[in-house]
Order: C-alpha cells, then sequence, then structure tokens
C-alpha cells in the first residue's frame, strides 16, 4: 500500500510567471508559492482570467484539445492527463448547471420571488452602479463586466454569464463555508449566490471588480441563511451509562460542524489572495470558534481579519456604517480569542512530517486493532467529538475506554476489522475509516477523523459520517483484497 505522503513533489524553483529564482523556503510557513512576488501572481491571475477558456466555447474547445492529447503514457504523465480533463469536464458540467438554472428564472425577479431575494435588491445587491439604467432585469440584456484586463459591455447570456462566474466558485465556496461552517451548505449557497448575481446582473456597471460584487452577493446570501436557521453552538450533554471522562466539562457542540476537503481550496495560482485559503483560518477549531459569533459580526470578521478588506469596503457590502464595522470588529476579536484553544500549533516542515508519521501510526494500529499502541499516539487530555452525533470524550482513558469493546474480536459489540486512507481536510492530516464487518467481504466508509496534533501526540479527533468521502476523493467501498 503507498500512502500520498510516499509519493515525490516536485517544487517549482523559478517563477511562473517571470522565470527568476524563488526565494528560498526553509525555516518558512504556509504552502510553497509559484510565484517570486505578489505582482507577478497578480499578473499570471490578470492573464488567466482573460483566456479564452473562460467562455463555454472557449472550454469546449479546451476539453477538445485535452482529450486529442490523451494517449497511453507512463502512469504518472497518464493520470495528470486525465485529472486536468476531468477536471474541465467537472467545471462545464457546473457551468451547464448553473446556465440551467439561471434559464429557469427567466430572468424575472419579479415574478414569484421569495422574501430572501427581495431583501437581496433591497440591500443593493444589483445597485452596484446602476448607470442610469432602470433596473429591470431581462434575459440578454447588456451588462458590464470587470475581466482582469478592462471593464467590457456584452450581451451576454446565461451560458457566457455561468462561465464567468465559475471561475469563482472555489473561493466564494470557502467565503460561505467560513459563514456557515458546513460544506453542503456552502455548495447550495455559492449556486444561490450566482442565480442572485444571474437576477441583479442589470444593476452591475463595473465600479468594482467582478470579485467584490460576488462577494457582496455571497455574503448577504450566507446572512439570509443564518437569519432562517438561527443556529447557536451549545454543549454536549453526558449520555446515560457512558464514560465521557472523570470531572470532564462538556465540549461545545456545533451539530451542523462539517469538513472542508484540501484539494477543493483555491491554488496561489487561480486564487491570488493567498490570505484567503489561509490553514489558520480553515482549520475546525477556528470554524467551530466563529460559529459563536453573532452572524454580522462573523461577516465583519471574515471580510476585515480574513480577507483583508477595507473598513470602508466592508460597510458597503453590509450596508453598515464605518464606524458600526469597526464596532463589531472589536467585539468579534476577543470572543474569537476566548473559544479558541491556548495554544496553536504552528506550521512548519519537520512539524508536517512528524505528523505524517503519527498518522502513519494512528493508522496502522488501528487495522492491527492494537489499541495499546493507539492508546501512546494521544495526548492526556485529548478530546474526541462526533457531529453531529451526541457521542463525546475527554480524556486518553475515557476514549480507550469507548473503543476497546469495539476494537475486542473476541467482544460481542466487536465492530469488525478496520482498513484507513489519508486524506487532508481543513489544512489538518485526517483519516477516512472503512470497517469490514463480521461476514462480510467488502469495507465500507465508516467515519473522516480530522486531527489536531501538538507536537508528536494527537490532542483532538473531529469524526464526521462518510457521505462527504466522495469530496475528498475517497472511494466509499474498499475490497478485502489490499
Amino acid at each position: 500500500m503507498t500512502f500520498l505522503w510516499e509519493v515525490p513533489v516536485v517544487v517549482d524553483v523559478v517563477c511562473r510567471s517571470c522565470g527568476k529564482a524563488l526565494p528560498d523556503r526553509v525555516g518558512r510557513k504556509g504552502r510553497s508559492s509559484v510565484y517570486c512576488s505578489a505582482a507577478c501572481r497578480q499578473k499570471a491571475y490578470r492573464e488567466r482570467r482573460a483566456t479564452a477558456v473562460d467562455t463555454v466555447q472557449g472550454l469546449i474547445e479546451e476539453v477538445g484539445r485535452q482529450v486529442d492529447a490523451l494517449v497511453p503514457q507512463p502512469p504518472s504523465v497518464f493520470y495528470s492527463g486525465v485529472s486536468e480533463l476531468a477536471s474541465s469536464v467537472g467545471r462545464l458540467r457546473r457551468i451547464a448547471r448553473v446556465a440551467r438554472d439561471s434559464a429557469k428564472e427567466g430572468g424575472g425577479v419579479g415574478r414569484g420571488e421569495r422574501r430572501e431575494d427581495r431583501q437581496g435588491r433591497e440591500r443593493g445587491e444589483g445597485r452596484e452602479g446602476r448607470d442610469g439604467r432602470d433596473g429591470r432585469p431581462g434575459r440578454q440584456s447588456p451588462v458590464e463586466f470587470v475581466t482582469g484586463v478592462g471593464v467590457t459591455e456584452v450581451d451576454i447570456g446565461e451560458g457566457d454569464f455561468a462561465a464567468l462566474v465559475e471561475s469563482y466558485r472555489r473561493e466564494l465556496r470557502v467565503h460561505c463555508y467560513r459563514m456557515s461552517g458546513s460544506y453542503d451548505d456552502a455548495e447550495d449557497l455559492v449556486q444561490e449566490t450566482f442565480l442572485r448575481a444571474w437576477r441583479a446582473r442589470d444593476g452591475f456597471a463595473g465600479r468594482a471588480s467582478v470579485r467584490t460584487w460576488l462577494y457582496r452577493i455571497a455574503t448577504n446570501t450566507c446572512l439570509d441563511f443564518q437569519r432562517r436557521t438561527a443556529r447557536r453552538p451549545q454543549r454536549y450533554e453526558p449520555l446515560p451509562g457512558m464514560n465521557h471522562g472523570d470531572g470532564a466539562e462538556p465540549p461545545v457542540r456545533i451539530t451542523w460542524l462539517q469538513p472542508y476537503p484540501d484539494e477543493d481550496l483555491p491554488s496561489t495560482e487561480d486564487q491570488p489572495d493567498t490570505a484567503a485559503v489561509s490553514r489558520e483560518t480553515l482549520e475546525l477549531v477556528f470554524l467551530a470558534a466563529i460559529q459563536h459569533l453573532p452572524p454580522r459580526q462573523r461577516a465583519v470578521l471574515i471580510l476585515r481579519d480574513v480577507l483583508g478588506l477595507a473598513a470602508a469596503e466592508t460597510a458597503e457590502a453590509l450596508e453598515m456604517t464605518v464606524a458600526s464595522v469597526n464596532s463589531a470588529l472589536q467585539r468579534a476579536r476577543p470572543t474569537l480569542r476566548d473559544h479558541l484553544p491556548r495554544r496553536r500549533t504552528d506550521w512548519t516542515a519537520e512539524a508536517d512530517a512528524r505528523e505524517r508519521e503519527v498518522l502513519k501510526r494512528y493508522m496502522a494500529a488501528a487495522e492491527r486493532l492494537d489499541l495499546t499502541e493507539v492508546a501512546t499516539l494521544l495526548s492526556e487530555d485529548i478530546t474526541l467529538t462526533m457531529p453531529p452525533n451526541p457521542f463525546w470524550f475527554v480524556g486518553r482513558e475515557a476514549i480507550t475506554d469507548f473503543l476497546r469493546t469495539s476494537l475486542d474480536p473476541a467482544s460481542t459489540m466487536f465492530l469488525g476489522h478496520w482498513r484507513h486512507l489519508p486524506a487532508r481536510a481543513n489544512g489538518q492530516l485526517a483519516a477516512g475509516g472503512y470497517v469490514r464487518r463480521p461476514g462480510t467481504t467488502v469495507y465500507r466508509a465508516q467515519v473522516l477523523d480530522v486531527l489536531r496534533f501538538e507536537g508528536d501526540r494527537i490532542v483532538e479527533i473531529t469524526s464526521f459520517e462518510p457521505h462527504l468521502f466522495p469530496a475528498f476523493g475517497l472511494p466509499l467501498r474498499l475490497p478485502a483484497d489490499r
């Protein structure tokens, strides 16, 4: 069995834009860059925005070129070509979906519009500089868009509009995920954002970039969603007959919290603003902490501290005064600090390698049903939670007591034999667990464990249900034979 970390990684040594040597990464944190400066990153970003692939016809032609270039080659090269083709086809499918949904709308925000849609228009999602227009939406109205190389006015239809906004899907999904804490909800919120943008396209005059305009609509879409759901974090409650840990205070329970697959994050090539996808603002502990903030405070903190918008830009996006934005940020920051762990491990290459080794031992011990070895990898005060389920444990003793009966083949509660595949979620290491129950021959997806480390010990395990395995590139079943 080959683990992901055993596959050699090719690291760029020269800038992909200007060809100059990249700075030495020794001792530096974060993801490796493929550009030598922010200017080169922005230049490459603008060039990609200007390519014909940002139109439906251009993308279809690109798929055709990728198909023609696909011939039997060495496995790694062939896999890379197939992956690029699958990515392009997936993007084309998403564009078609947005175009289909936009066509269903018929441009008629005045016909049967929902309450949240009216709220969106009233908040100015379609009033971004009307430039003398009457604001009435139509199927094929002229719209000015900032494409990265200038402002162009086009008679845009559903297909080209969908192709344009689709290029922002990944970063908007991350934004909606931070706002909602749920991967499933984030996907739905992005789709709703695109539909609102289609309805409001007449009001876009190009005074801000498409990206800023879409972020404004996405933020207000998330705020409307939070008003409807009124979610609030609670505390776990003790369950009768279960050892949660002697004297342990129940941790915070966030039933809607879900993991986010690292492979779905925008790359530094696709997203010039690396702060928007930084590891620190995607960790589960950060996502859990900001769920304690009231929705508008959460929006202000994300727009100001995560995306780096100015106070005036944030105020315009949320229809607040600059003073109100600054006040909300001052209240949000202390609340956030209060709900973050006291210690957060800084990322370094050495720490990452150490954590991968611990994960490897963790998966191997579970597959051997070796509870003693599993216990040696856990910190004394480790916490285990399983959202949305009510189970929770604090402390190594409570967790090993919980696992003992399910890992013992002689127990009547023996769950079965395990296999694991490594994954990454929220910038953290994770393990997809599969169980072959007694009397069966297939390993079925059981749980996705997202791990947090301090040193060479696991200090927190958040276990999620397996329906998101496909989003992480993990199969739902494994054969009995390796």
